[in-house]
Order: C-alpha cells, then sequence, then structure tokens
C-alpha cells in the first residue's frame, strides 16, 4: 500500500509540476518540479500530518507558492467541457454551486483514470470527520445541547443536499459507487474542507498543492486585549474602559461572517492568473508553514474541516442567559461567550453586569455598563456568582466529568494502538465507551478501518467536550479569584 501511496503522490507531482503550479520565488524561472525552492511536503504526526515544510528561511509576507488557473477545479473548469453534465444540471437550477461542485467531483471521479483529474483526485483523503458524518453515538458523546443540535443539522442539510441532487446523478449514469449517500458525503466534505475563496464562484475552488497547507488560527486581536480589561481583577479598584471607537470595531468584527477572511494568507491574483500562498510570519528552515482560513471555534473547525485545535486562542464555551438579558443586549447573541482563558467577553460581562443592576437604577446605569466600567461592589459579585453558577450547571448536566473525559480519551488511544483486545479493561469505563464498544464490535476481533475511523470521531466528540468543559471549569476559577479579591476590599 505504501508503494501505491508513494507512485500516487509522484505522478501528482509531475501533473502538478507540468502544470505550472511552483513555489519558485521567480516566477520566470523554469521549475523541474513543483516543490523544493520554499517548501517541501513533509509529516507532522503531532500538528496536522502532512503538510508543507520551508525548505529555507522565508520573510513574512514573500510570496511561497503559485496555483495557476488552469489547475483550479471550478465549476467552471469541470463543466466547460462536459455538455451532458451541463444539460443535466440545467434540469435542477435550484441546486446550490456546492452542490454542483459536488456532482461535478462525483462525476470526475466516476470516469477513473480517464479524468484529466485523476492525479488529483488520488491524493484527496478517502474519508473524513466532519460534524455531518457523525453518527448518532458520536453526537451524543459531545454531551452539550449546542453542539448536538449543530451536529444533527448538519448530517440532516447534508442528507437533503445528497437527495436533492440524486435525479442529477442518476441521469449521469454514474457507477453504483458514485450516487450513494457515503459518496455524496465524501464530495461534501472534500468541498467543506478543502476548498478556497474565489470571487466568481460561492463554491470556491479546489486548489492542488495548495490543500498541503495545515491551518494556523489568526493572531489575537486587539478586541481580545480590550475584553480582558473589562474582567481584570485589578480594574475593581480603578474603572477602565474601551474608548467608543474602539467598542464600535469590536462589534462589527464580532458581525462578520469568519468565511469572509478565511484565507488572510492566500488569495487569487488577477494579474498573475494564480492562487498565490503568503508566508503568514517568519519560517526557519524546517519550520511547518501555515495557513490561516479564519477565526474559528473548535466546534466550528469540527463543522467545516474535521478536526480541533488542543491550543485554540478563539475557542468559546456559553452558557444560557436569563430570558430578560437577551433584550437588554446590544450585541449580537454569539458575542456572549466564555473566552478560552476562562473570562466572560466584554458583552456578556457587561449584559450581566446591566442585568443585575435593580430595574428602577439600569436607566442611570447603562451607559457604565456598556462602555465595560464597574457598576459597584455588590454588582460585581452578583455578576461574578450568577457567572460561576451557570458555569456549574453546564458541566453538572453532563454524564461525565473532566477527569472521566481523560480516562476516555487515554482508553482510546490504547484502542486505536491496539487489536481489539479490549474486554480487560472496559468494566470501569461506563455506559458510554462500552456502547460504543459494542456497536462497532471492537472486541470481536481486529480493529479495522472502519472501525478505526468511529474511534476517531468518537475520540474527536470527547476532545472537543473536554476542551469546552475546561474554559467553563476555567471561568468558575476566575469567577471565584475576582470574589476573593472583592472580599478583600
Amino acid at each position: 500500500m505504501e508503494g501505491e501511496e508513494e507512485a500516487n503522490l509522484a505522478r501528482f507531482m509531475r501533473w502538478a509540476t507540468a502544470l505550472g503550479i511552483s513555489d519558485s520565488p521567480n516566477s520566470d524561472a523554469p521549475s523541474s518540479a513543483c516543490l523544493g525552492r520554499s517548501l517541501s511536503l513533509f509529516n507532522f504526526p503531532e500538528a496536522g500530518g502532512r503538510g508543507l515544510a520551508a525548505t529555507r528561511a522565508l520573510t513574512k509576507g514573500e510570496l511561497v507558492l503559485r496555483v495557476p488557473k488552469e489547475a483550479l477545479m471550478t465549476n467552471d473548469s469541470l463543466l466547460s467541457n462536459d455538455q451532458k453534465l451541463s444539460v443535466a444540471l440545467g434540469k435542477l437550477p435550484f441546486l446550490s454551486t456546492a452542490q454542483i461542485l459536488c456532482i461535478a467531483l462525483l462525476n470526475e471521479g466516476n470516469r477513473g483514470r480517464s479524468s484529466w483529474w485523476y492525479p488529483y483526485l488520488k491524493q484527496l483523503p478517502q474519508s473524513y470527520d466532519l460534524l455531518e458524518s457523525f453518527g448518532q453515538l458520536e453526537i451524543e458523546a459531545l454531551q452539550i445541547d449546542d453542539a448536538i443540535w449543530t451536529a444533527e443539522k448538519a448530517v440532516q442539510k447534508v442528507k437533503t443536499e445528497w437527495k436533492e441532487a440524486t435525479p442529477v446523478l442518476s441521469e449521469l449514469n454514474l457507477k453504483p459507487q458514485f450516487t450513494t449517500f457515503n459518496a455524496w458525503l465524501w464530495a461534501s466534505a472534500t468541498i467543506s474542507s478543502r476548498t478556497m475563496h474565489i470571487s466568481w464562484d460561492t463554491a470556491g475552488c479546489l486548489c492542488p498543492v495548495g490543500d498541503f497547507f495545515n491551518y494556523a488560527p489568526p493572531e489575537e486581536g486587539p478586541h481580545q486585549l480590550c475584553e480582558s480589561k473589562a474582567t481584570d481583577t485589578d480594574s475593581l479598584l480603578h474603572i477602565t474602559s474601551c474608548d467608543e471607537g474602539q467598542r464600535a470595531e469590536n462589534s462589527t468584527k464580532e458581525l462578520v461572517d469568519a468565511k469572509t477572511d478565511r484565507l488572510a494568507d492566500a488569495g487569487y491574483d488577477e494579474g498573475l492568473a494564480s492562487y498565490c500562498f503568503y508566508a503568514k510570519r517568519n519560517y526557519e528552515r524546517g519550520d511547518q508553514v501555515l495557513l490561516s482560513y479564519g477565526t474559528y471555534t473548535n466546534l466550528e473547525l469540527l463543522e467545516h474541516y474535521g478536526f480541533i485545535l488542543q491550543e485554540n486562542p478563539n475557542d468559546k464555551a456559553f452558557i444560557s442567559l436569563e430570558t430578560e438579558m437577551y433584550s437588554l443586549c446590544s450585541w449580537p447573541n454569539d458575542s456572549l461567550y466564555i473566552s478560552v482563558d476562562g473570562k466572560p467577553s466584554f458583552a456578556l460581562l457587561s449584559t450581566v453586569r446591566l442585568w443585575a443592576t435593580p430595574v428602577s437604577k439600569r436607566r442611570s446605569v447603562k451607559h457604565l455598563a456598556y462602555s465595560g466600567q464597574l457598576i459597584s461592589i455588590d454588582n460585581e459579585v452578583a455578576v461574578m456568582e450568577w457567572t460561576a453558577k451557570r458555569c456549574r450547571a453546564v458541566l453538572s448536566s453532563c454524564s461525565t466529568s473532566i477527569e472521566e473525559d481523560l480516562q476516555l480519551l487515554h482508553f482510546m488511544d490504547k484502542i486505536e494502538n491496539s487489536n481489539g483486545e479490549t474486554k480487560s479493561s472496559t468494566l470501569a469505563l461506563g455506559d458510554e465507551i462500552r456502547a460504543f464498544l459494542e456497536s462497532n464490535s471492537v472486541d470481536a476481533g481486529k480493529v479495522t478501518a472502519k472501525r478505526r475511523r468511529s474511534i476517531s470521531r468518537l475520540k474527536l466528540a470527547v476532545q472537543w467536550r473536554h476542551r469546552y468543559k475546561s474554559i467553563l471549569s476555567d471561568c468558575i476559577i476566575h469567577c471565584s479569584k475576582m470574589l476573593d479579591n472583592i472580599s478583600v476590599i
């Protein structure tokens, strides 16, 4: 199998080179290989798997890879030379551009070796771990209501899109394996996790070689510093606030869809007629060169890309609010969160401060709350106590604790590295893992590729909820420290 994979990779790299894909700093210089001047393929087991490493020192902002327009897989490039596909799609004008790209991708897969894109198709993953591919057991393993709802919505959406596209798949007379729901799931996940933004098609494009880059979250923005001021223990004795211009900028940023900034380090250049990738920072030789798709929480990464980050500066946790709070809040609901360091967001803290104020006094202190200022010591005590109580309520509603989640993760690591001999270890693990083992027949013998995929998804669910619970736990600690500080004033 390894020999076949190496042969496929070598074929793909020759194909990419012939198309003019290049990491050469000089666009006019001929190149005998698409990689080697600035980048090289390398395996990073603890940081995303296969990725791109710097072969020399790279400077922030430097162009490190160009992929010509002719090498981009788009709806235009796939439909322009396929009259049958165009006619079939014309009969269902309500299909989205993403559905059209899924159909076109499956159509190319159906062609097999005769497809011009075959070398690229052979490099695509055979399966993905996006939320839409989760089974019921993996969905329930998320434990948090918002996450379960998001996963169930993703599963229902992909099923609906497949059913809508089925008439076209049938008319194209594709081989049976390319018309199944599993095939559609693969195509949909490919489009969701690997496409890059282009201005002329909302479905985006598949970008050979460019999709080897692994993800790095964007650096912290100034709004996060501003939010920390509003929750800092030192601010209890001297009122701090953000200026009006900064607050307006913060609110605007939180309203912007992350996808509008999903490729901050790359984009299509009309002048070069190429998709261009730039170094997001300075790199030394051997460093992994990363790409920022935009700002995502771990749940959003899992939904759209099929992975999470153990250290994600943009992760968030949400707590249920009192009904009245929503009418008091001037910010979007998704700005009312606990940040990854356990501190309430600027919007959440301001809203709870105003809510904790007696109704008769709210009008007079509203400007203080909305500018991030402390209203009173008693008010701050009520805010911290309420916030900690809500975090505890979420944690107590989960069927496992943070410590038990760690035990489960350790056990799943053992399963992944075993041949299925797990019976002696399951007695102390509870109903969740036993149900998983039974449903996947892990104890029956060797752990197959399909079972490993199920284990991988369950592990992602447990990793996600563990990180989420850790944020809530850190918030409780933060609130306790604030209350301790207040008690000595």
